[in-house]
């Protein structure tokens, strides 16, 4: 295959228009590109972590059925992932006429603003809720705005409108359409052929060869195959692998650090699949987050509470599941429950693989079982087996866009009253995500009642010292794992569902 001529160049479309950047640091954020390069000063800096919302951009990149349509942090997206997608900020909005979008008119009619900084965010989450859902619920629209702060007007007026803004663009004539401006589910021939000429657009910027970078500060390396990333892994060992960024841009945002040499799996067609064996989900290393989750719980619909309150949809958006777990944190969210399931990491290294338990994966506080050269490049989860019962629960400050505290999962096996199989496991607990085996010893081939309850309860003392922190102590961490327990009964054992087990479960309190 002939070289790429364009491999040292970044290539995206803004506003319709094809755009190249050269020379650009590897983990300038696209952010400071828009912003210090581009003159586009809408989009604004609150957080610089990809936690208020304010930077939000959206990014068009071509999918099965036509083009999908995300918001993201463009604080922590570094610039280089911008290659063979479309930029939309919320300049991008205002129609040929200079005419606002419906998302912008809708928050203007309804007073949906008034300092005005946090608003940019707002409508970029707000167009991608647009473009992807035709009739969203409340629930629907509080989740997409999950990743959005604002101090001044309050939700109410920005829910407000998030509902108003269909009506809006369905007023809009036919003939004005186009992608931008029609909603999801619109049928106008203008809008479909305008999508599908952006489509052919982003298809024409597709690359042959990976995207290579030189930079003084560290070279950019993004393969398209997955023989060609894991020798370049081989190689580098050394180098850093960039997945979604949403950690490696926050530590080059807040702690001002050098990551060096990038290897950026993004572009890994191979790596980016999600299967459904017989006996297995098999999830590969650039799956997000956004698109991996929903396919977990499909076959643990106990996972769904757990992935409306797994950071935002900016960062669901860009982050992998994969990338969670290589993290390495002990209060990363999706370990406890991947631990308790029973899943299993396929480690590659060159030509060569090998499968490990996740809870292997962890010898020590962020330290990982890779050897040099290695990486992570699938999540095998397996499927549920008849009797299986999980729960999985996250206790934090805040309901939503907050790091646990503790991080609690069970999974069970029953065979009529009695425990067949037990598999325990917190974040939060410990210097790493760790099963309780002496919790699993206590519950494992007994009667499911309550003094095997409480010898459960009595066992997680065995299996873990929680430290003091900002988050919480370590007697408040131990008497939640052991409340979490308690609850697991309530809900599974002989009387569950007598008592309800959530606030929002309870109808009434008599006076």
């Amino acid at each position: 295959m002939a070289a790429d001529t364009h491999a040292a160049t970044i290539r995206f479309l803004l506003d319709g228009e094809e755009r190249a950047l050269e020379g650009v640091a590897p983990t300038r954020t696209v952010l400071q590109v828009l912003r210090e390069d581009l003159g586009r000063t809408g989009s604004k800096e609150g957080c610089a972590e990809g936690d208020c919302g304010a930077c939000a951009v959206v990014l068009a990149e071509r999918h099965p059925g036509g083009v999908r349509y995300r918001a993201v942090n463009s604080c922590i997206q570094f610039a280089p992932t911008l290659d063979g997608k479309a930029l939309v900020t919320v300049e991008s909005l205002k129609g040929p006429d200079g005419s606002l979008h419906p998302v912008q008119q809708a928050l203007a009619d309804g007073h949906a603003t008034q300092c005005g900084f946090c608003t940019p965010g707002f409508v970029m989450s707000l167009f991608a809720l647009y473009k992807t859902q035709s009739a969203p619920s409340r629930q629907e629209i509080n989740d997409a705005l999950a990743g959005n702060l604002c101090r001044c007007t309050g939700y109410r007026p920005i829910v407000d409108a998030a509902r108003a803004m269909y009506a809006i663009g369905r007023a809009i004539p036919e003939a004005k359409l186009d992608w931008m401006s029609a909603p999801a589910g619109s049928r106008a021939k203008t809008a479909l052929r305008s999508e599908a000429e952006l489509a052919a657009r982003l298809a024409a910027l597709e690359r042959g060869d990976g995207l290579e970078l030189a930079h003084e500060s560290g070279a950019f390396h993004a393969p398209r195959s997955l023989a060609a990333f894991a020798a370049l892994r081989e190689r580098m060992p050394s180098a850093r692998i960039l997945a979604g960024g949403t950690d490696l841009g926050a530590w080059v945002t807040k702690q001002y650090r050098d990551l060096g040499d990038l290897l950026y799996i993004g572009n890994v067609a191979e790596l980016k699949r999600v299967a459904v064996t017989q006996t297995h989900v098999e999830i590969g290393a650039a799956v997000t987050l956004a698109d991996a989750w929903p396919v977990l719980a499909e076959h643990y619909p106990e996972l769904q509470t757990l992935f409306r309150r797994f950071a935002s949809p900016p960062v669901r958006n860009a982050a992998t599941l994969a990338g969670n777990i290589a993290n390495a944190s002990p209060v990363g969210d999706s370990m406890p429950a991947l631990i308790a399931i029973g899943a299993t990491v396929v480690l590659r290294r060159g030509t060569g693989t090998r499968e490990l338990p996740l809870e292997a994966l962890y010898p020590a506080y962020r330290e990982t079982a890779m050897e040099a050269g290695e990486f992570v490049s699938q999540v095998r989860v397996p499927l549920p087996a008849k009797g299986s019962v999980l729960r999985v629960w996250k206790v934090s400050k805040r309901f939503d866009q907050d790091i646990s505290a503790v991080c609690g999962a069970f999974h069970l096996l029953l065979e009529g009253g009695r425990i067949a199989g037990a598999r325990v496991a917190f974040g939060g607990m410990a210097a790493t995500p760790k099963r309780a085996a002496a919790c699993e010893a206590a519950l494992a081939g007994r009667e499911w009642n309550e003094a095997t309850r409480d010898s459960a309860i009595a066992a997680l003392a065995a299996d873990y010292a929680p430290i003091d922190d900002l988050r919480a102590s370590a007697a408040y961490r131990m008497k939640v794992a052991r409340n979490l327990l308690r609850r697991l009964w309530l809900e599974t054992g002989p009387g569950a569902g007598a008592v309800a087990t959530r606030l929002d479960a309870i109808a009434s309190v008599s006076a």
